[in-house]
């Protein structure tokens, strides 16, 4: 079902931070960083998959996106939702069900037997498709699920994720400059504020992510072992 209800952006961003910490889907730690997928370290990190086992976060949390969706790309904006491999596939599939569009999902990379094939499910030329993910960082990843689906001859203009990082400048920019535009729930400075707010860490800690938060480049550039 589509959800009646349209909070403010603002409201969205505080409640969806809220809900993140609350599942222990956050993760703070300046004095043992984490290791990113790229190998540079991070004293942040967010498990947006843990979602799926909450059903009142999860469902509170699509409602949120779908809304988020058609209130800055239209009501009638698409007919296809695709979900990345793997994060994105649950989340489509649930956006698509509120949507009542057709939902299918693109692999990283072709499964290299049967029909080779990146797209899974029913996709066909000249669909607009909506690419849902989990979060994104850079954007970059976005840009192969992206081409694949526009190999079918869909096109694709629009990737929804729940989290974005927010602290990369290029992101946006990477995006835009292949034609897609991004619509996301919270960043690091909605968890950063609510935390701050719900004194889920202390200050020491807090201090030290919202360093890496304003150069994360210089910070990984002085932590890296």
């Amino acid at each position: 079902m589509i959800p009646a209800t349209y909070p403010t952006r603002e409201e969205i961003a505080r409640l969806t931070a809220r809900m993140l910490l609350e599942i222990g889907a956050v993760n703070f730690n300046t004095k043992e960083p984490y290791i990113l997928a790229s190998g540079l370290p991070s004293p942040s990190y967010i498990d947006c998959r843990k979602l799926i086992s909450f059903p009142r976060i999860r469902s509170t949390l699509m409602d949120f996106l779908t809304v988020t969706v058609m209130r800055n790309a239209g009501f009638e904006a698409f007919d296809n939702i695709a979900g990345g491999e793997t994060a994105g596939i649950p989340f489509a599939a649930l956006v698509a069900e509120r949507m009542a569009l057709p939902m299918t999902y693109v692999r990283k990379k072709p499964k290299g037997y049967g029909r080779n094939a990146r797209i899974e499910g029913a996709m066909s030329e000249g669909q607009r498709v909506l690419l849902v993910e989990d979060l994104t960082t850079d954007g970059g990843s976005k840009l192969s699920f992206v081409d694949a689906i526009r190999e079918t001859g869909a096109s694709c203009g629009h990737t929804a994720v729940i989290f974005y990082y927010d602290i990369f400048p290029e992101t946006e920019k990477t995006l835009g400059d292949h034609g897609v535009a991004l619509h996301y729930l919270c960043t690091w400075w909605d968890v950063l504020a609510e935390a701050r707010a719900q004194e889920a860490f202390d200050e020491v800690t807090l201090s030290g992510v919202e360093a890496f938060l304003k150069d994360p480049r210089a910070w990984q550039a002085a932590n890296k072992r």
